[in-house]
């Protein structure tokens, strides 16, 4: 009886040491992965695809390395190249090259993003911004993020890594070049609301020239016809009498030459 539960003692240590011996000759990598393998530490060429691989067990071990696109968010101090300070958000999208899987881990392991990504993006940021001034980081944003990112681009392409997406999130300067800017900004307003109103009043007053030209003019050809037309006076006075004739008449002319 003894002998009998020892057995089955055994079958079941063995039994299950042979699922543990087989559970570790067999690894998935999953979807968005691939899976770099090595013996007792060292590289062994081999990369895994996604799914189910046969591994020899308790020697080969498979790390899982992410390929998907992936995004790193981070603060970048500068300073702009007439020697304002800056601070910028940055968003960087990026993916590992799964041609060059083995090799990135190979150099620096799993811990790529603070050992190279990181450090990356700090160098470019400030590289790129010292080749624009504190205005045209705000003036020229488009071109500012084309420079950077060529300059992210080229030291991460070299280690395996691709840039898909890069944006500066926000700017943040000094108070002293804040306040310097909304002050250039409300005097250039304040003087556009000047060159308005100085137009205005030209306008204004090239009116009131024309107005009295036309006064003149017409006073002027008023006057022309008065000299040559003696009658044009009779017919002033008749377009204001109010048809009463004077009580007093005398020996003068007429008020109206009633013969004309």
């Amino acid at each position: 009886m003894l002998e009998n539960k020892m057995l089955i003692i055994r079958k079941v240590v063995l039994g299950l040491l042979v699922m543990g011996i087989l559970s570790t000759a067999f690894t998935i990598v999953p979807t968005g992965f691939r899976g770099v393998v090595t013996q007792f530490g060292k590289v062994t060429g081999k990369v895994f695809d996604e799914g189910l691989h046969l591994k020899i067990p308790f020697v080969e071990t498979v790390s899982k390395i992410n390929i998907q696109i992936q995004k790193e968010e981070t603060e970048a101090d500068s300073s702009s190249k007439d020697l304002q300070s800056v601070s910028a958000t940055i968003a960087l999208n990026y993916r590992i090259d799964e041609t060059r899987v083995q090799d990135l881990f190979q150099d620096v392991g799993k811990l790529y993003v603070p050992k190279i990504i990181d450090p990356v993006i700090q160098e470019a940021v400030k590289s790129g911004m010292a080749r624009f001034t504190a205005e045209e980081l705000i003036t020229k944003r488009p071109e500012v993020k084309e420079v950077i990112e060529g300059i992210m681009s080229e030291t991460l392409n070299e280690r395996g890594i691709r840039v898909i997406d890069f944006n500066i999130v926000n700017f943040n300067f000094s108070a002293a070049f804040d306040n310097a800017i909304e002050a250039k900004v409300t005097a250039e307003q304040e003087a556009l609301a000047a060159k308005n109103k100085l137009e205005q009043i030209k306008f204004e007053a090239q009116q009131a020239v024309e107005s009295a030209k036309g006064r003149a003019e017409a006073i002027e050809i008023e006057a022309k016809a008065l000299r040559n037309s003696p009658d044009i006076l009779e017919l002033r006075a008749i377009e204001k009498w109010n048809g009463v004739l004077p009580q007093v008449t005398g020996e003068s002319v007429p008020f109206v030459n009633l013969n004309n």
